[in-house]
């Protein structure tokens, strides 16, 4: 059985690594042993706030559509009680989206969950 040498394939690798971590500071951006554990740390950081955006996201929609309730004299939690009693099937991103671009639609989808405008 021959004997293998990794030369090019490990060639290959640390220049994969170090192109990923390219612009990093410091000794992470250009010594292989650490820049293998900030990309694998900058991975593991990226699915974290992909979840994280979602979760942000949806505190930004609930915020917006809370400030569209308060001016028409609404709380919140009742008009999403009342949406989900009229079955009105829009998410809070819609409604944020009505509430923040047609006023009057937004109105309109009040009067359809059953709650009074003041």
């Amino acid at each position: 059985m021959p004997r293998i040498r990794k030369g090019a394939t490990r060639h290959r690798g640390k220049k994969r690594i170090l192109k990923a971590v390219k612009g990093y500071r410091g000794p992470r951006g250009r010594l292989y042993r650490l820049a293998k554990e900030a990309n694998i740390r900058a991975a593991v950081n990226a699915r974290v706030d992909r979840k994280r955006r979602k979760r942000d996201f949806r505190g930004l929609w609930i915020i917006r559509l809370s400030a569209a309730c308060r001016q028409r004299g609404i709380r919140y939690s009742e008009f999403i009680n009342e949406c989900k009693k009229a079955n009105i099937g829009l998410n809070r991103k819609m409604l944020s989206e009505i509430a923040a671009a047609d006023p009057n639609c937004f109105d309109a989808v009040i009067e359809a969950a059953g709650l009074q405008k003041s």
